[in-house]
Order: structure tokens, then sequence, then C-alpha cells
């Protein structure tokens, strides 16, 4: 409406404009001068009036510019004029500047908003750009870092050398774990970082997180599963133990004291004999299991080196050939990329993925088109993994956190060491063991390096 309005009133204003100019040439060319000089006076007063027109219309959309560009939303201007078009341009001028403001303080209320959130959370949040920059950070990193203001990363090395030369190589999409320590106390500090945009303007978003609380827990709750899974082996070597001591001293001992020989019966020698045979046997499973126990905690530090990845998987395959006699079970193996290497100890790397082949091989026993896969690979963000598959019947929800638990076994027969073992190797190659079931469709481990 107000574009029309300017449209009529210019249209209006050149027809004026050229009439004006035609009747200055008329009356000049026909010698009547008197009238041609004041067509040509009105001729410049109409230009005049255009110009001033127009130069109007401008300056006010140039100050309304101004004023948003400036975040100055006083600016208003008069809605009664003599000037229908002027008077509807400055109405809609003033609707859009109540609109800019609108919606300029709902993105200072969320703006404002989100800060609070961040000022207030747990756990400390930074950005860092490429020059070690540090352009924002909570209060909750200053605190963790106990330093502040943060404005530069070489402010770290005087909260700790090893914290600042880790900065200086954190790259997106790593985590890294640093401890700090100081008169008071001691940190176990995660790091993890991701790469954003703003202002086309690449930004390194840091997030720090305090994990002595959860190491706490998960070490208490890995003691209470590993006594109870203890407890449980220990008893059951024990009780039998007990209670046949207790049934051989009664051939030999009464509440009156130790029996005669010539009272002794020759069943009683017999039993005793057998008895013997049965705690000899139940103290040397203990033995075994201490000594499992013992392996443990006596696993070598991996002698590592680069490994290609499809000549170690083939080891495992042509292994496991030996164990599918039968042909039940389909391997498939997959290297990406071909010539994909891996830093490991390649004995004890093997015998997790022996341990994790074999334990799926008999979970796919009486299961039609078994097959497991093994991949060795490297992620989108440059760890390199491999990771064993199976369609067998899998491992349940509420077993699953505890696969890992030494001693602890699903199967009828197994010492239950073999995952825990593994968990312990991958440790000291410095990675990761995971372990994820959907019952009856898929069962994955996933070694990361």
């Amino acid at each position: 409406m107000v574009s029309r309005s300017i449209y009529l009133q210019l249209v209006a204003r050149i027809v004026l404009i050229a009439a004006a100019a035609l009747c200055v040439g008329f009356f000049f060319f026909g010698k009547k001068y008197i009238l041609a000089c004041l067509f040509l006076v009105l001729l410049i007063i109409l230009t005049s009036s255009l110009i001033h027109y127009v130069n109007q219309t401008n300056r006010k959309i140039a100050y309304f510019f101004d004023a948003i560009k400036n975040e100055d939303f006083t600016l208003r201007f008069p809605e009664k004029l003599s000037v229908k078009s002027l008077e509807e341009l400055n109405h809609s001028l003033n609707m859009l500047n109540e609109m800019v403001q609108d919606i300029h303080l709902k993105k200072q209320a969320q703006e404002q908003y989100y800060q609070e959130i961040i000022k207030q959370a747990d756990i400390g949040i930074l950005t860092v750009n490429d020059k070690g920059h540090i352009l924002f950070a909570n209060a909750t990193v200053e605190k963790l870092f106990n330093y502040t203001p943060l404005n530069h990363i070489k402010q770290l090395a005087q909260v700790d050398q090893n914290l600042y030369a880790l900065f200086e190589e954190l790259r997106p999409f790593e985590s890294k774990l640093v401890q700090l320590s100081n008169e008071r106390e001691k940190k176990q500090l995660t790091l993890k970082s991701t790469s954003i945009s703003f202002e086309d303007k690449e930004l390194l978003l840091v997030v720090v997180q305090d994990i002595d609380k959860e190491l706490d827990e998960k070490e208490t709750d890995s003691w209470v599963k590993l006594i109870r899974v203890l407890t449980h082996e220990i008893m059951n070597t024990i009780t039998p133990i007990t209670s046949i001591s207790e049934s051989i001293l009664k051939y030999y001992k009464t509440d009156t004291g130790l029996l005669t020989k010539e009272t002794i019966e020759e069943s009683h020698i017999i039993n005793t004999t057998k008895g013997l045979e049965v705690i000899r046997e139940q103290g040397s499973d203990l033995m075994e299991f201490v000594q499992s126990y013992r392996s443990i905690l006596s696993m070598p530090k991996p002698d590592k080196s680069l490994i290609k990845a499809d000549r170690l998987l083939d080891k495992v395959k042509v292994l496991m050939d030996q164990e599918n006699g039968n042909g039940s079970v389909t391997f498939d193996i997959i290297v990406n990329p071909l010539d994909l290497e891996l830093f490991i100890d390649e004995k004890q790397i093997l015998q997790i993925l022996i341990n994790l082949t074999k334990n799926a091989m008999q979970s796919l026993k009486g299961t039609k088109d078994g097959k497991i896969k093994i991949i060795a690979a490297m992620s989108t963000n440059g760890e390199k993994y491999i990771q064993v598959l199976d369609n067998g019947p899998g491992i349940s929800a509420d077993l699953i956190d505890e696969i890992f638990v030494p001693f602890f076994t699903t199967k009828e027969t197994g010492t239950g060491i073999g995952l825990s073992l593994s968990k312990q190797i991958m440790h000291l190659h410095g990675g990761t063991i995971k372990a994820h079931s959907i019952p009856n469709k898929q069962t994955s481990f996933l070694l990361v390096f």
C-alpha cells in the first residue's frame, strides 16, 4: 500500500513537471515570454518539490536503518501528515521498528537464558580460537582450573604445564584425561573437544568435567561385583570341604574324645579316603582359581609394533576355521582401508580376538545361518578399531554390565576370566573394549585403540 502511494505521488509529480516543461517550450516559441517565464518558475518549483520529496523519503529510510544498526529502537516518525503517502510510509516504518525491537528483545532474553544455563552448569565450558585466545569460559571451568579470568591458553601453564601442553595439542573430537593437584586436593578432569563455526570463524569448544565422583562410584561398584563373584566361587569350593571334614571328624572323634583304633570300622577308612580325595580336588580347584586371579594381576606390559590389520584378522580366521569343523558358521573379514596398520602387541590382541570369536561360535551353536563378522577400520575422527559381531542369541540387558567382572560366566564350563583379561589388555594398550547386544539379532564387541 505504501509503495503504491509513493509510486502514484512520483508519477503525478513527473507528469506535472513534464507538462510544465511543454508549456515553457510552447509559450517560448510562441513568443509569449511572460507566460513562458511563469511556467519556467513553476517547473523549477515542481522539480525542487520532487527532489525534496525523494530526499525526505530516502532520509527517513536511512535514519531507520541507522537506528536498527545501532540497536536504537526509540526512533519514531510522525503519523499525522498532510501528505498521505508519507503518513503511510511513517506508519509502516514505525510498525517495522516495533517488530524488529520485539525480535531483538526476544533474542536478548534467549541469549541471557542460555548464558545463565551455561553459568550454572556443573561442567566447565570454554571456547578457543586458532590463536589460543579464550573467547568464553564459564565460572565452573575457572573453578576447576582455579584460575580467573581466563583469556589465553598460555595462562594454563601457571595452573599446570601438562594442562597447557594438552591444550596446545588438543584437536576437534578428541577426549583427554588430565590430573591436576595442589596443596589441598587432586582432581581427575576429562576434556572433550568439538569444532564449531561462529561468525565465519572456526572455534574449538572444550567441555571440562571433574570425574572423581564418577570414578569413585565406578571403583566401588567394581569392588562390589568382584567381591560378590569371589565370595560365590570361594564359598562353592570351601562349603563341601567343611562339610566333608566334619563328616570325617565324626568317624574318629566323639564328645568323649578320640576313638581307639579297635573301634574304627573299615567303612570309615574307605569313606575317609573318598572324602580326602574330594577335599584334594576342591583344594586344587581353589588353587587354580587363585592362579587365574593372579594371571590378571601379572599381565605383562604390551610389546607394541606396527601390525597389518588384514594379516592379524587372517590369523584369527585360520585358527577359527579349525573350530568350525562342520562349516555351520560363516566368517566375514572386512578391513578398511586395506593397508590399515595397528600399533599393538600382536599376541595379546590375537588372544582377545580368539576369545571373542570362540565365545561367538559357542553362542551360535544350534543357530541356523550363523554369521561372525570381524571388521578392522578407522572411524571418522581417526580412531582405529576392531569389531567382532555375531547374530547369536545375544546377552540380556541385566547381564551385559557383569560380563567383564573377573570369574563371572554364564557358561557351564570356563573360568570367566576371558573378558576381564581382554579388558585388562585393552587398558594396557590405552584403549577400550565395549559390548553391545540386541538379543536374537546382533551382539558386538568393539575394541578401540
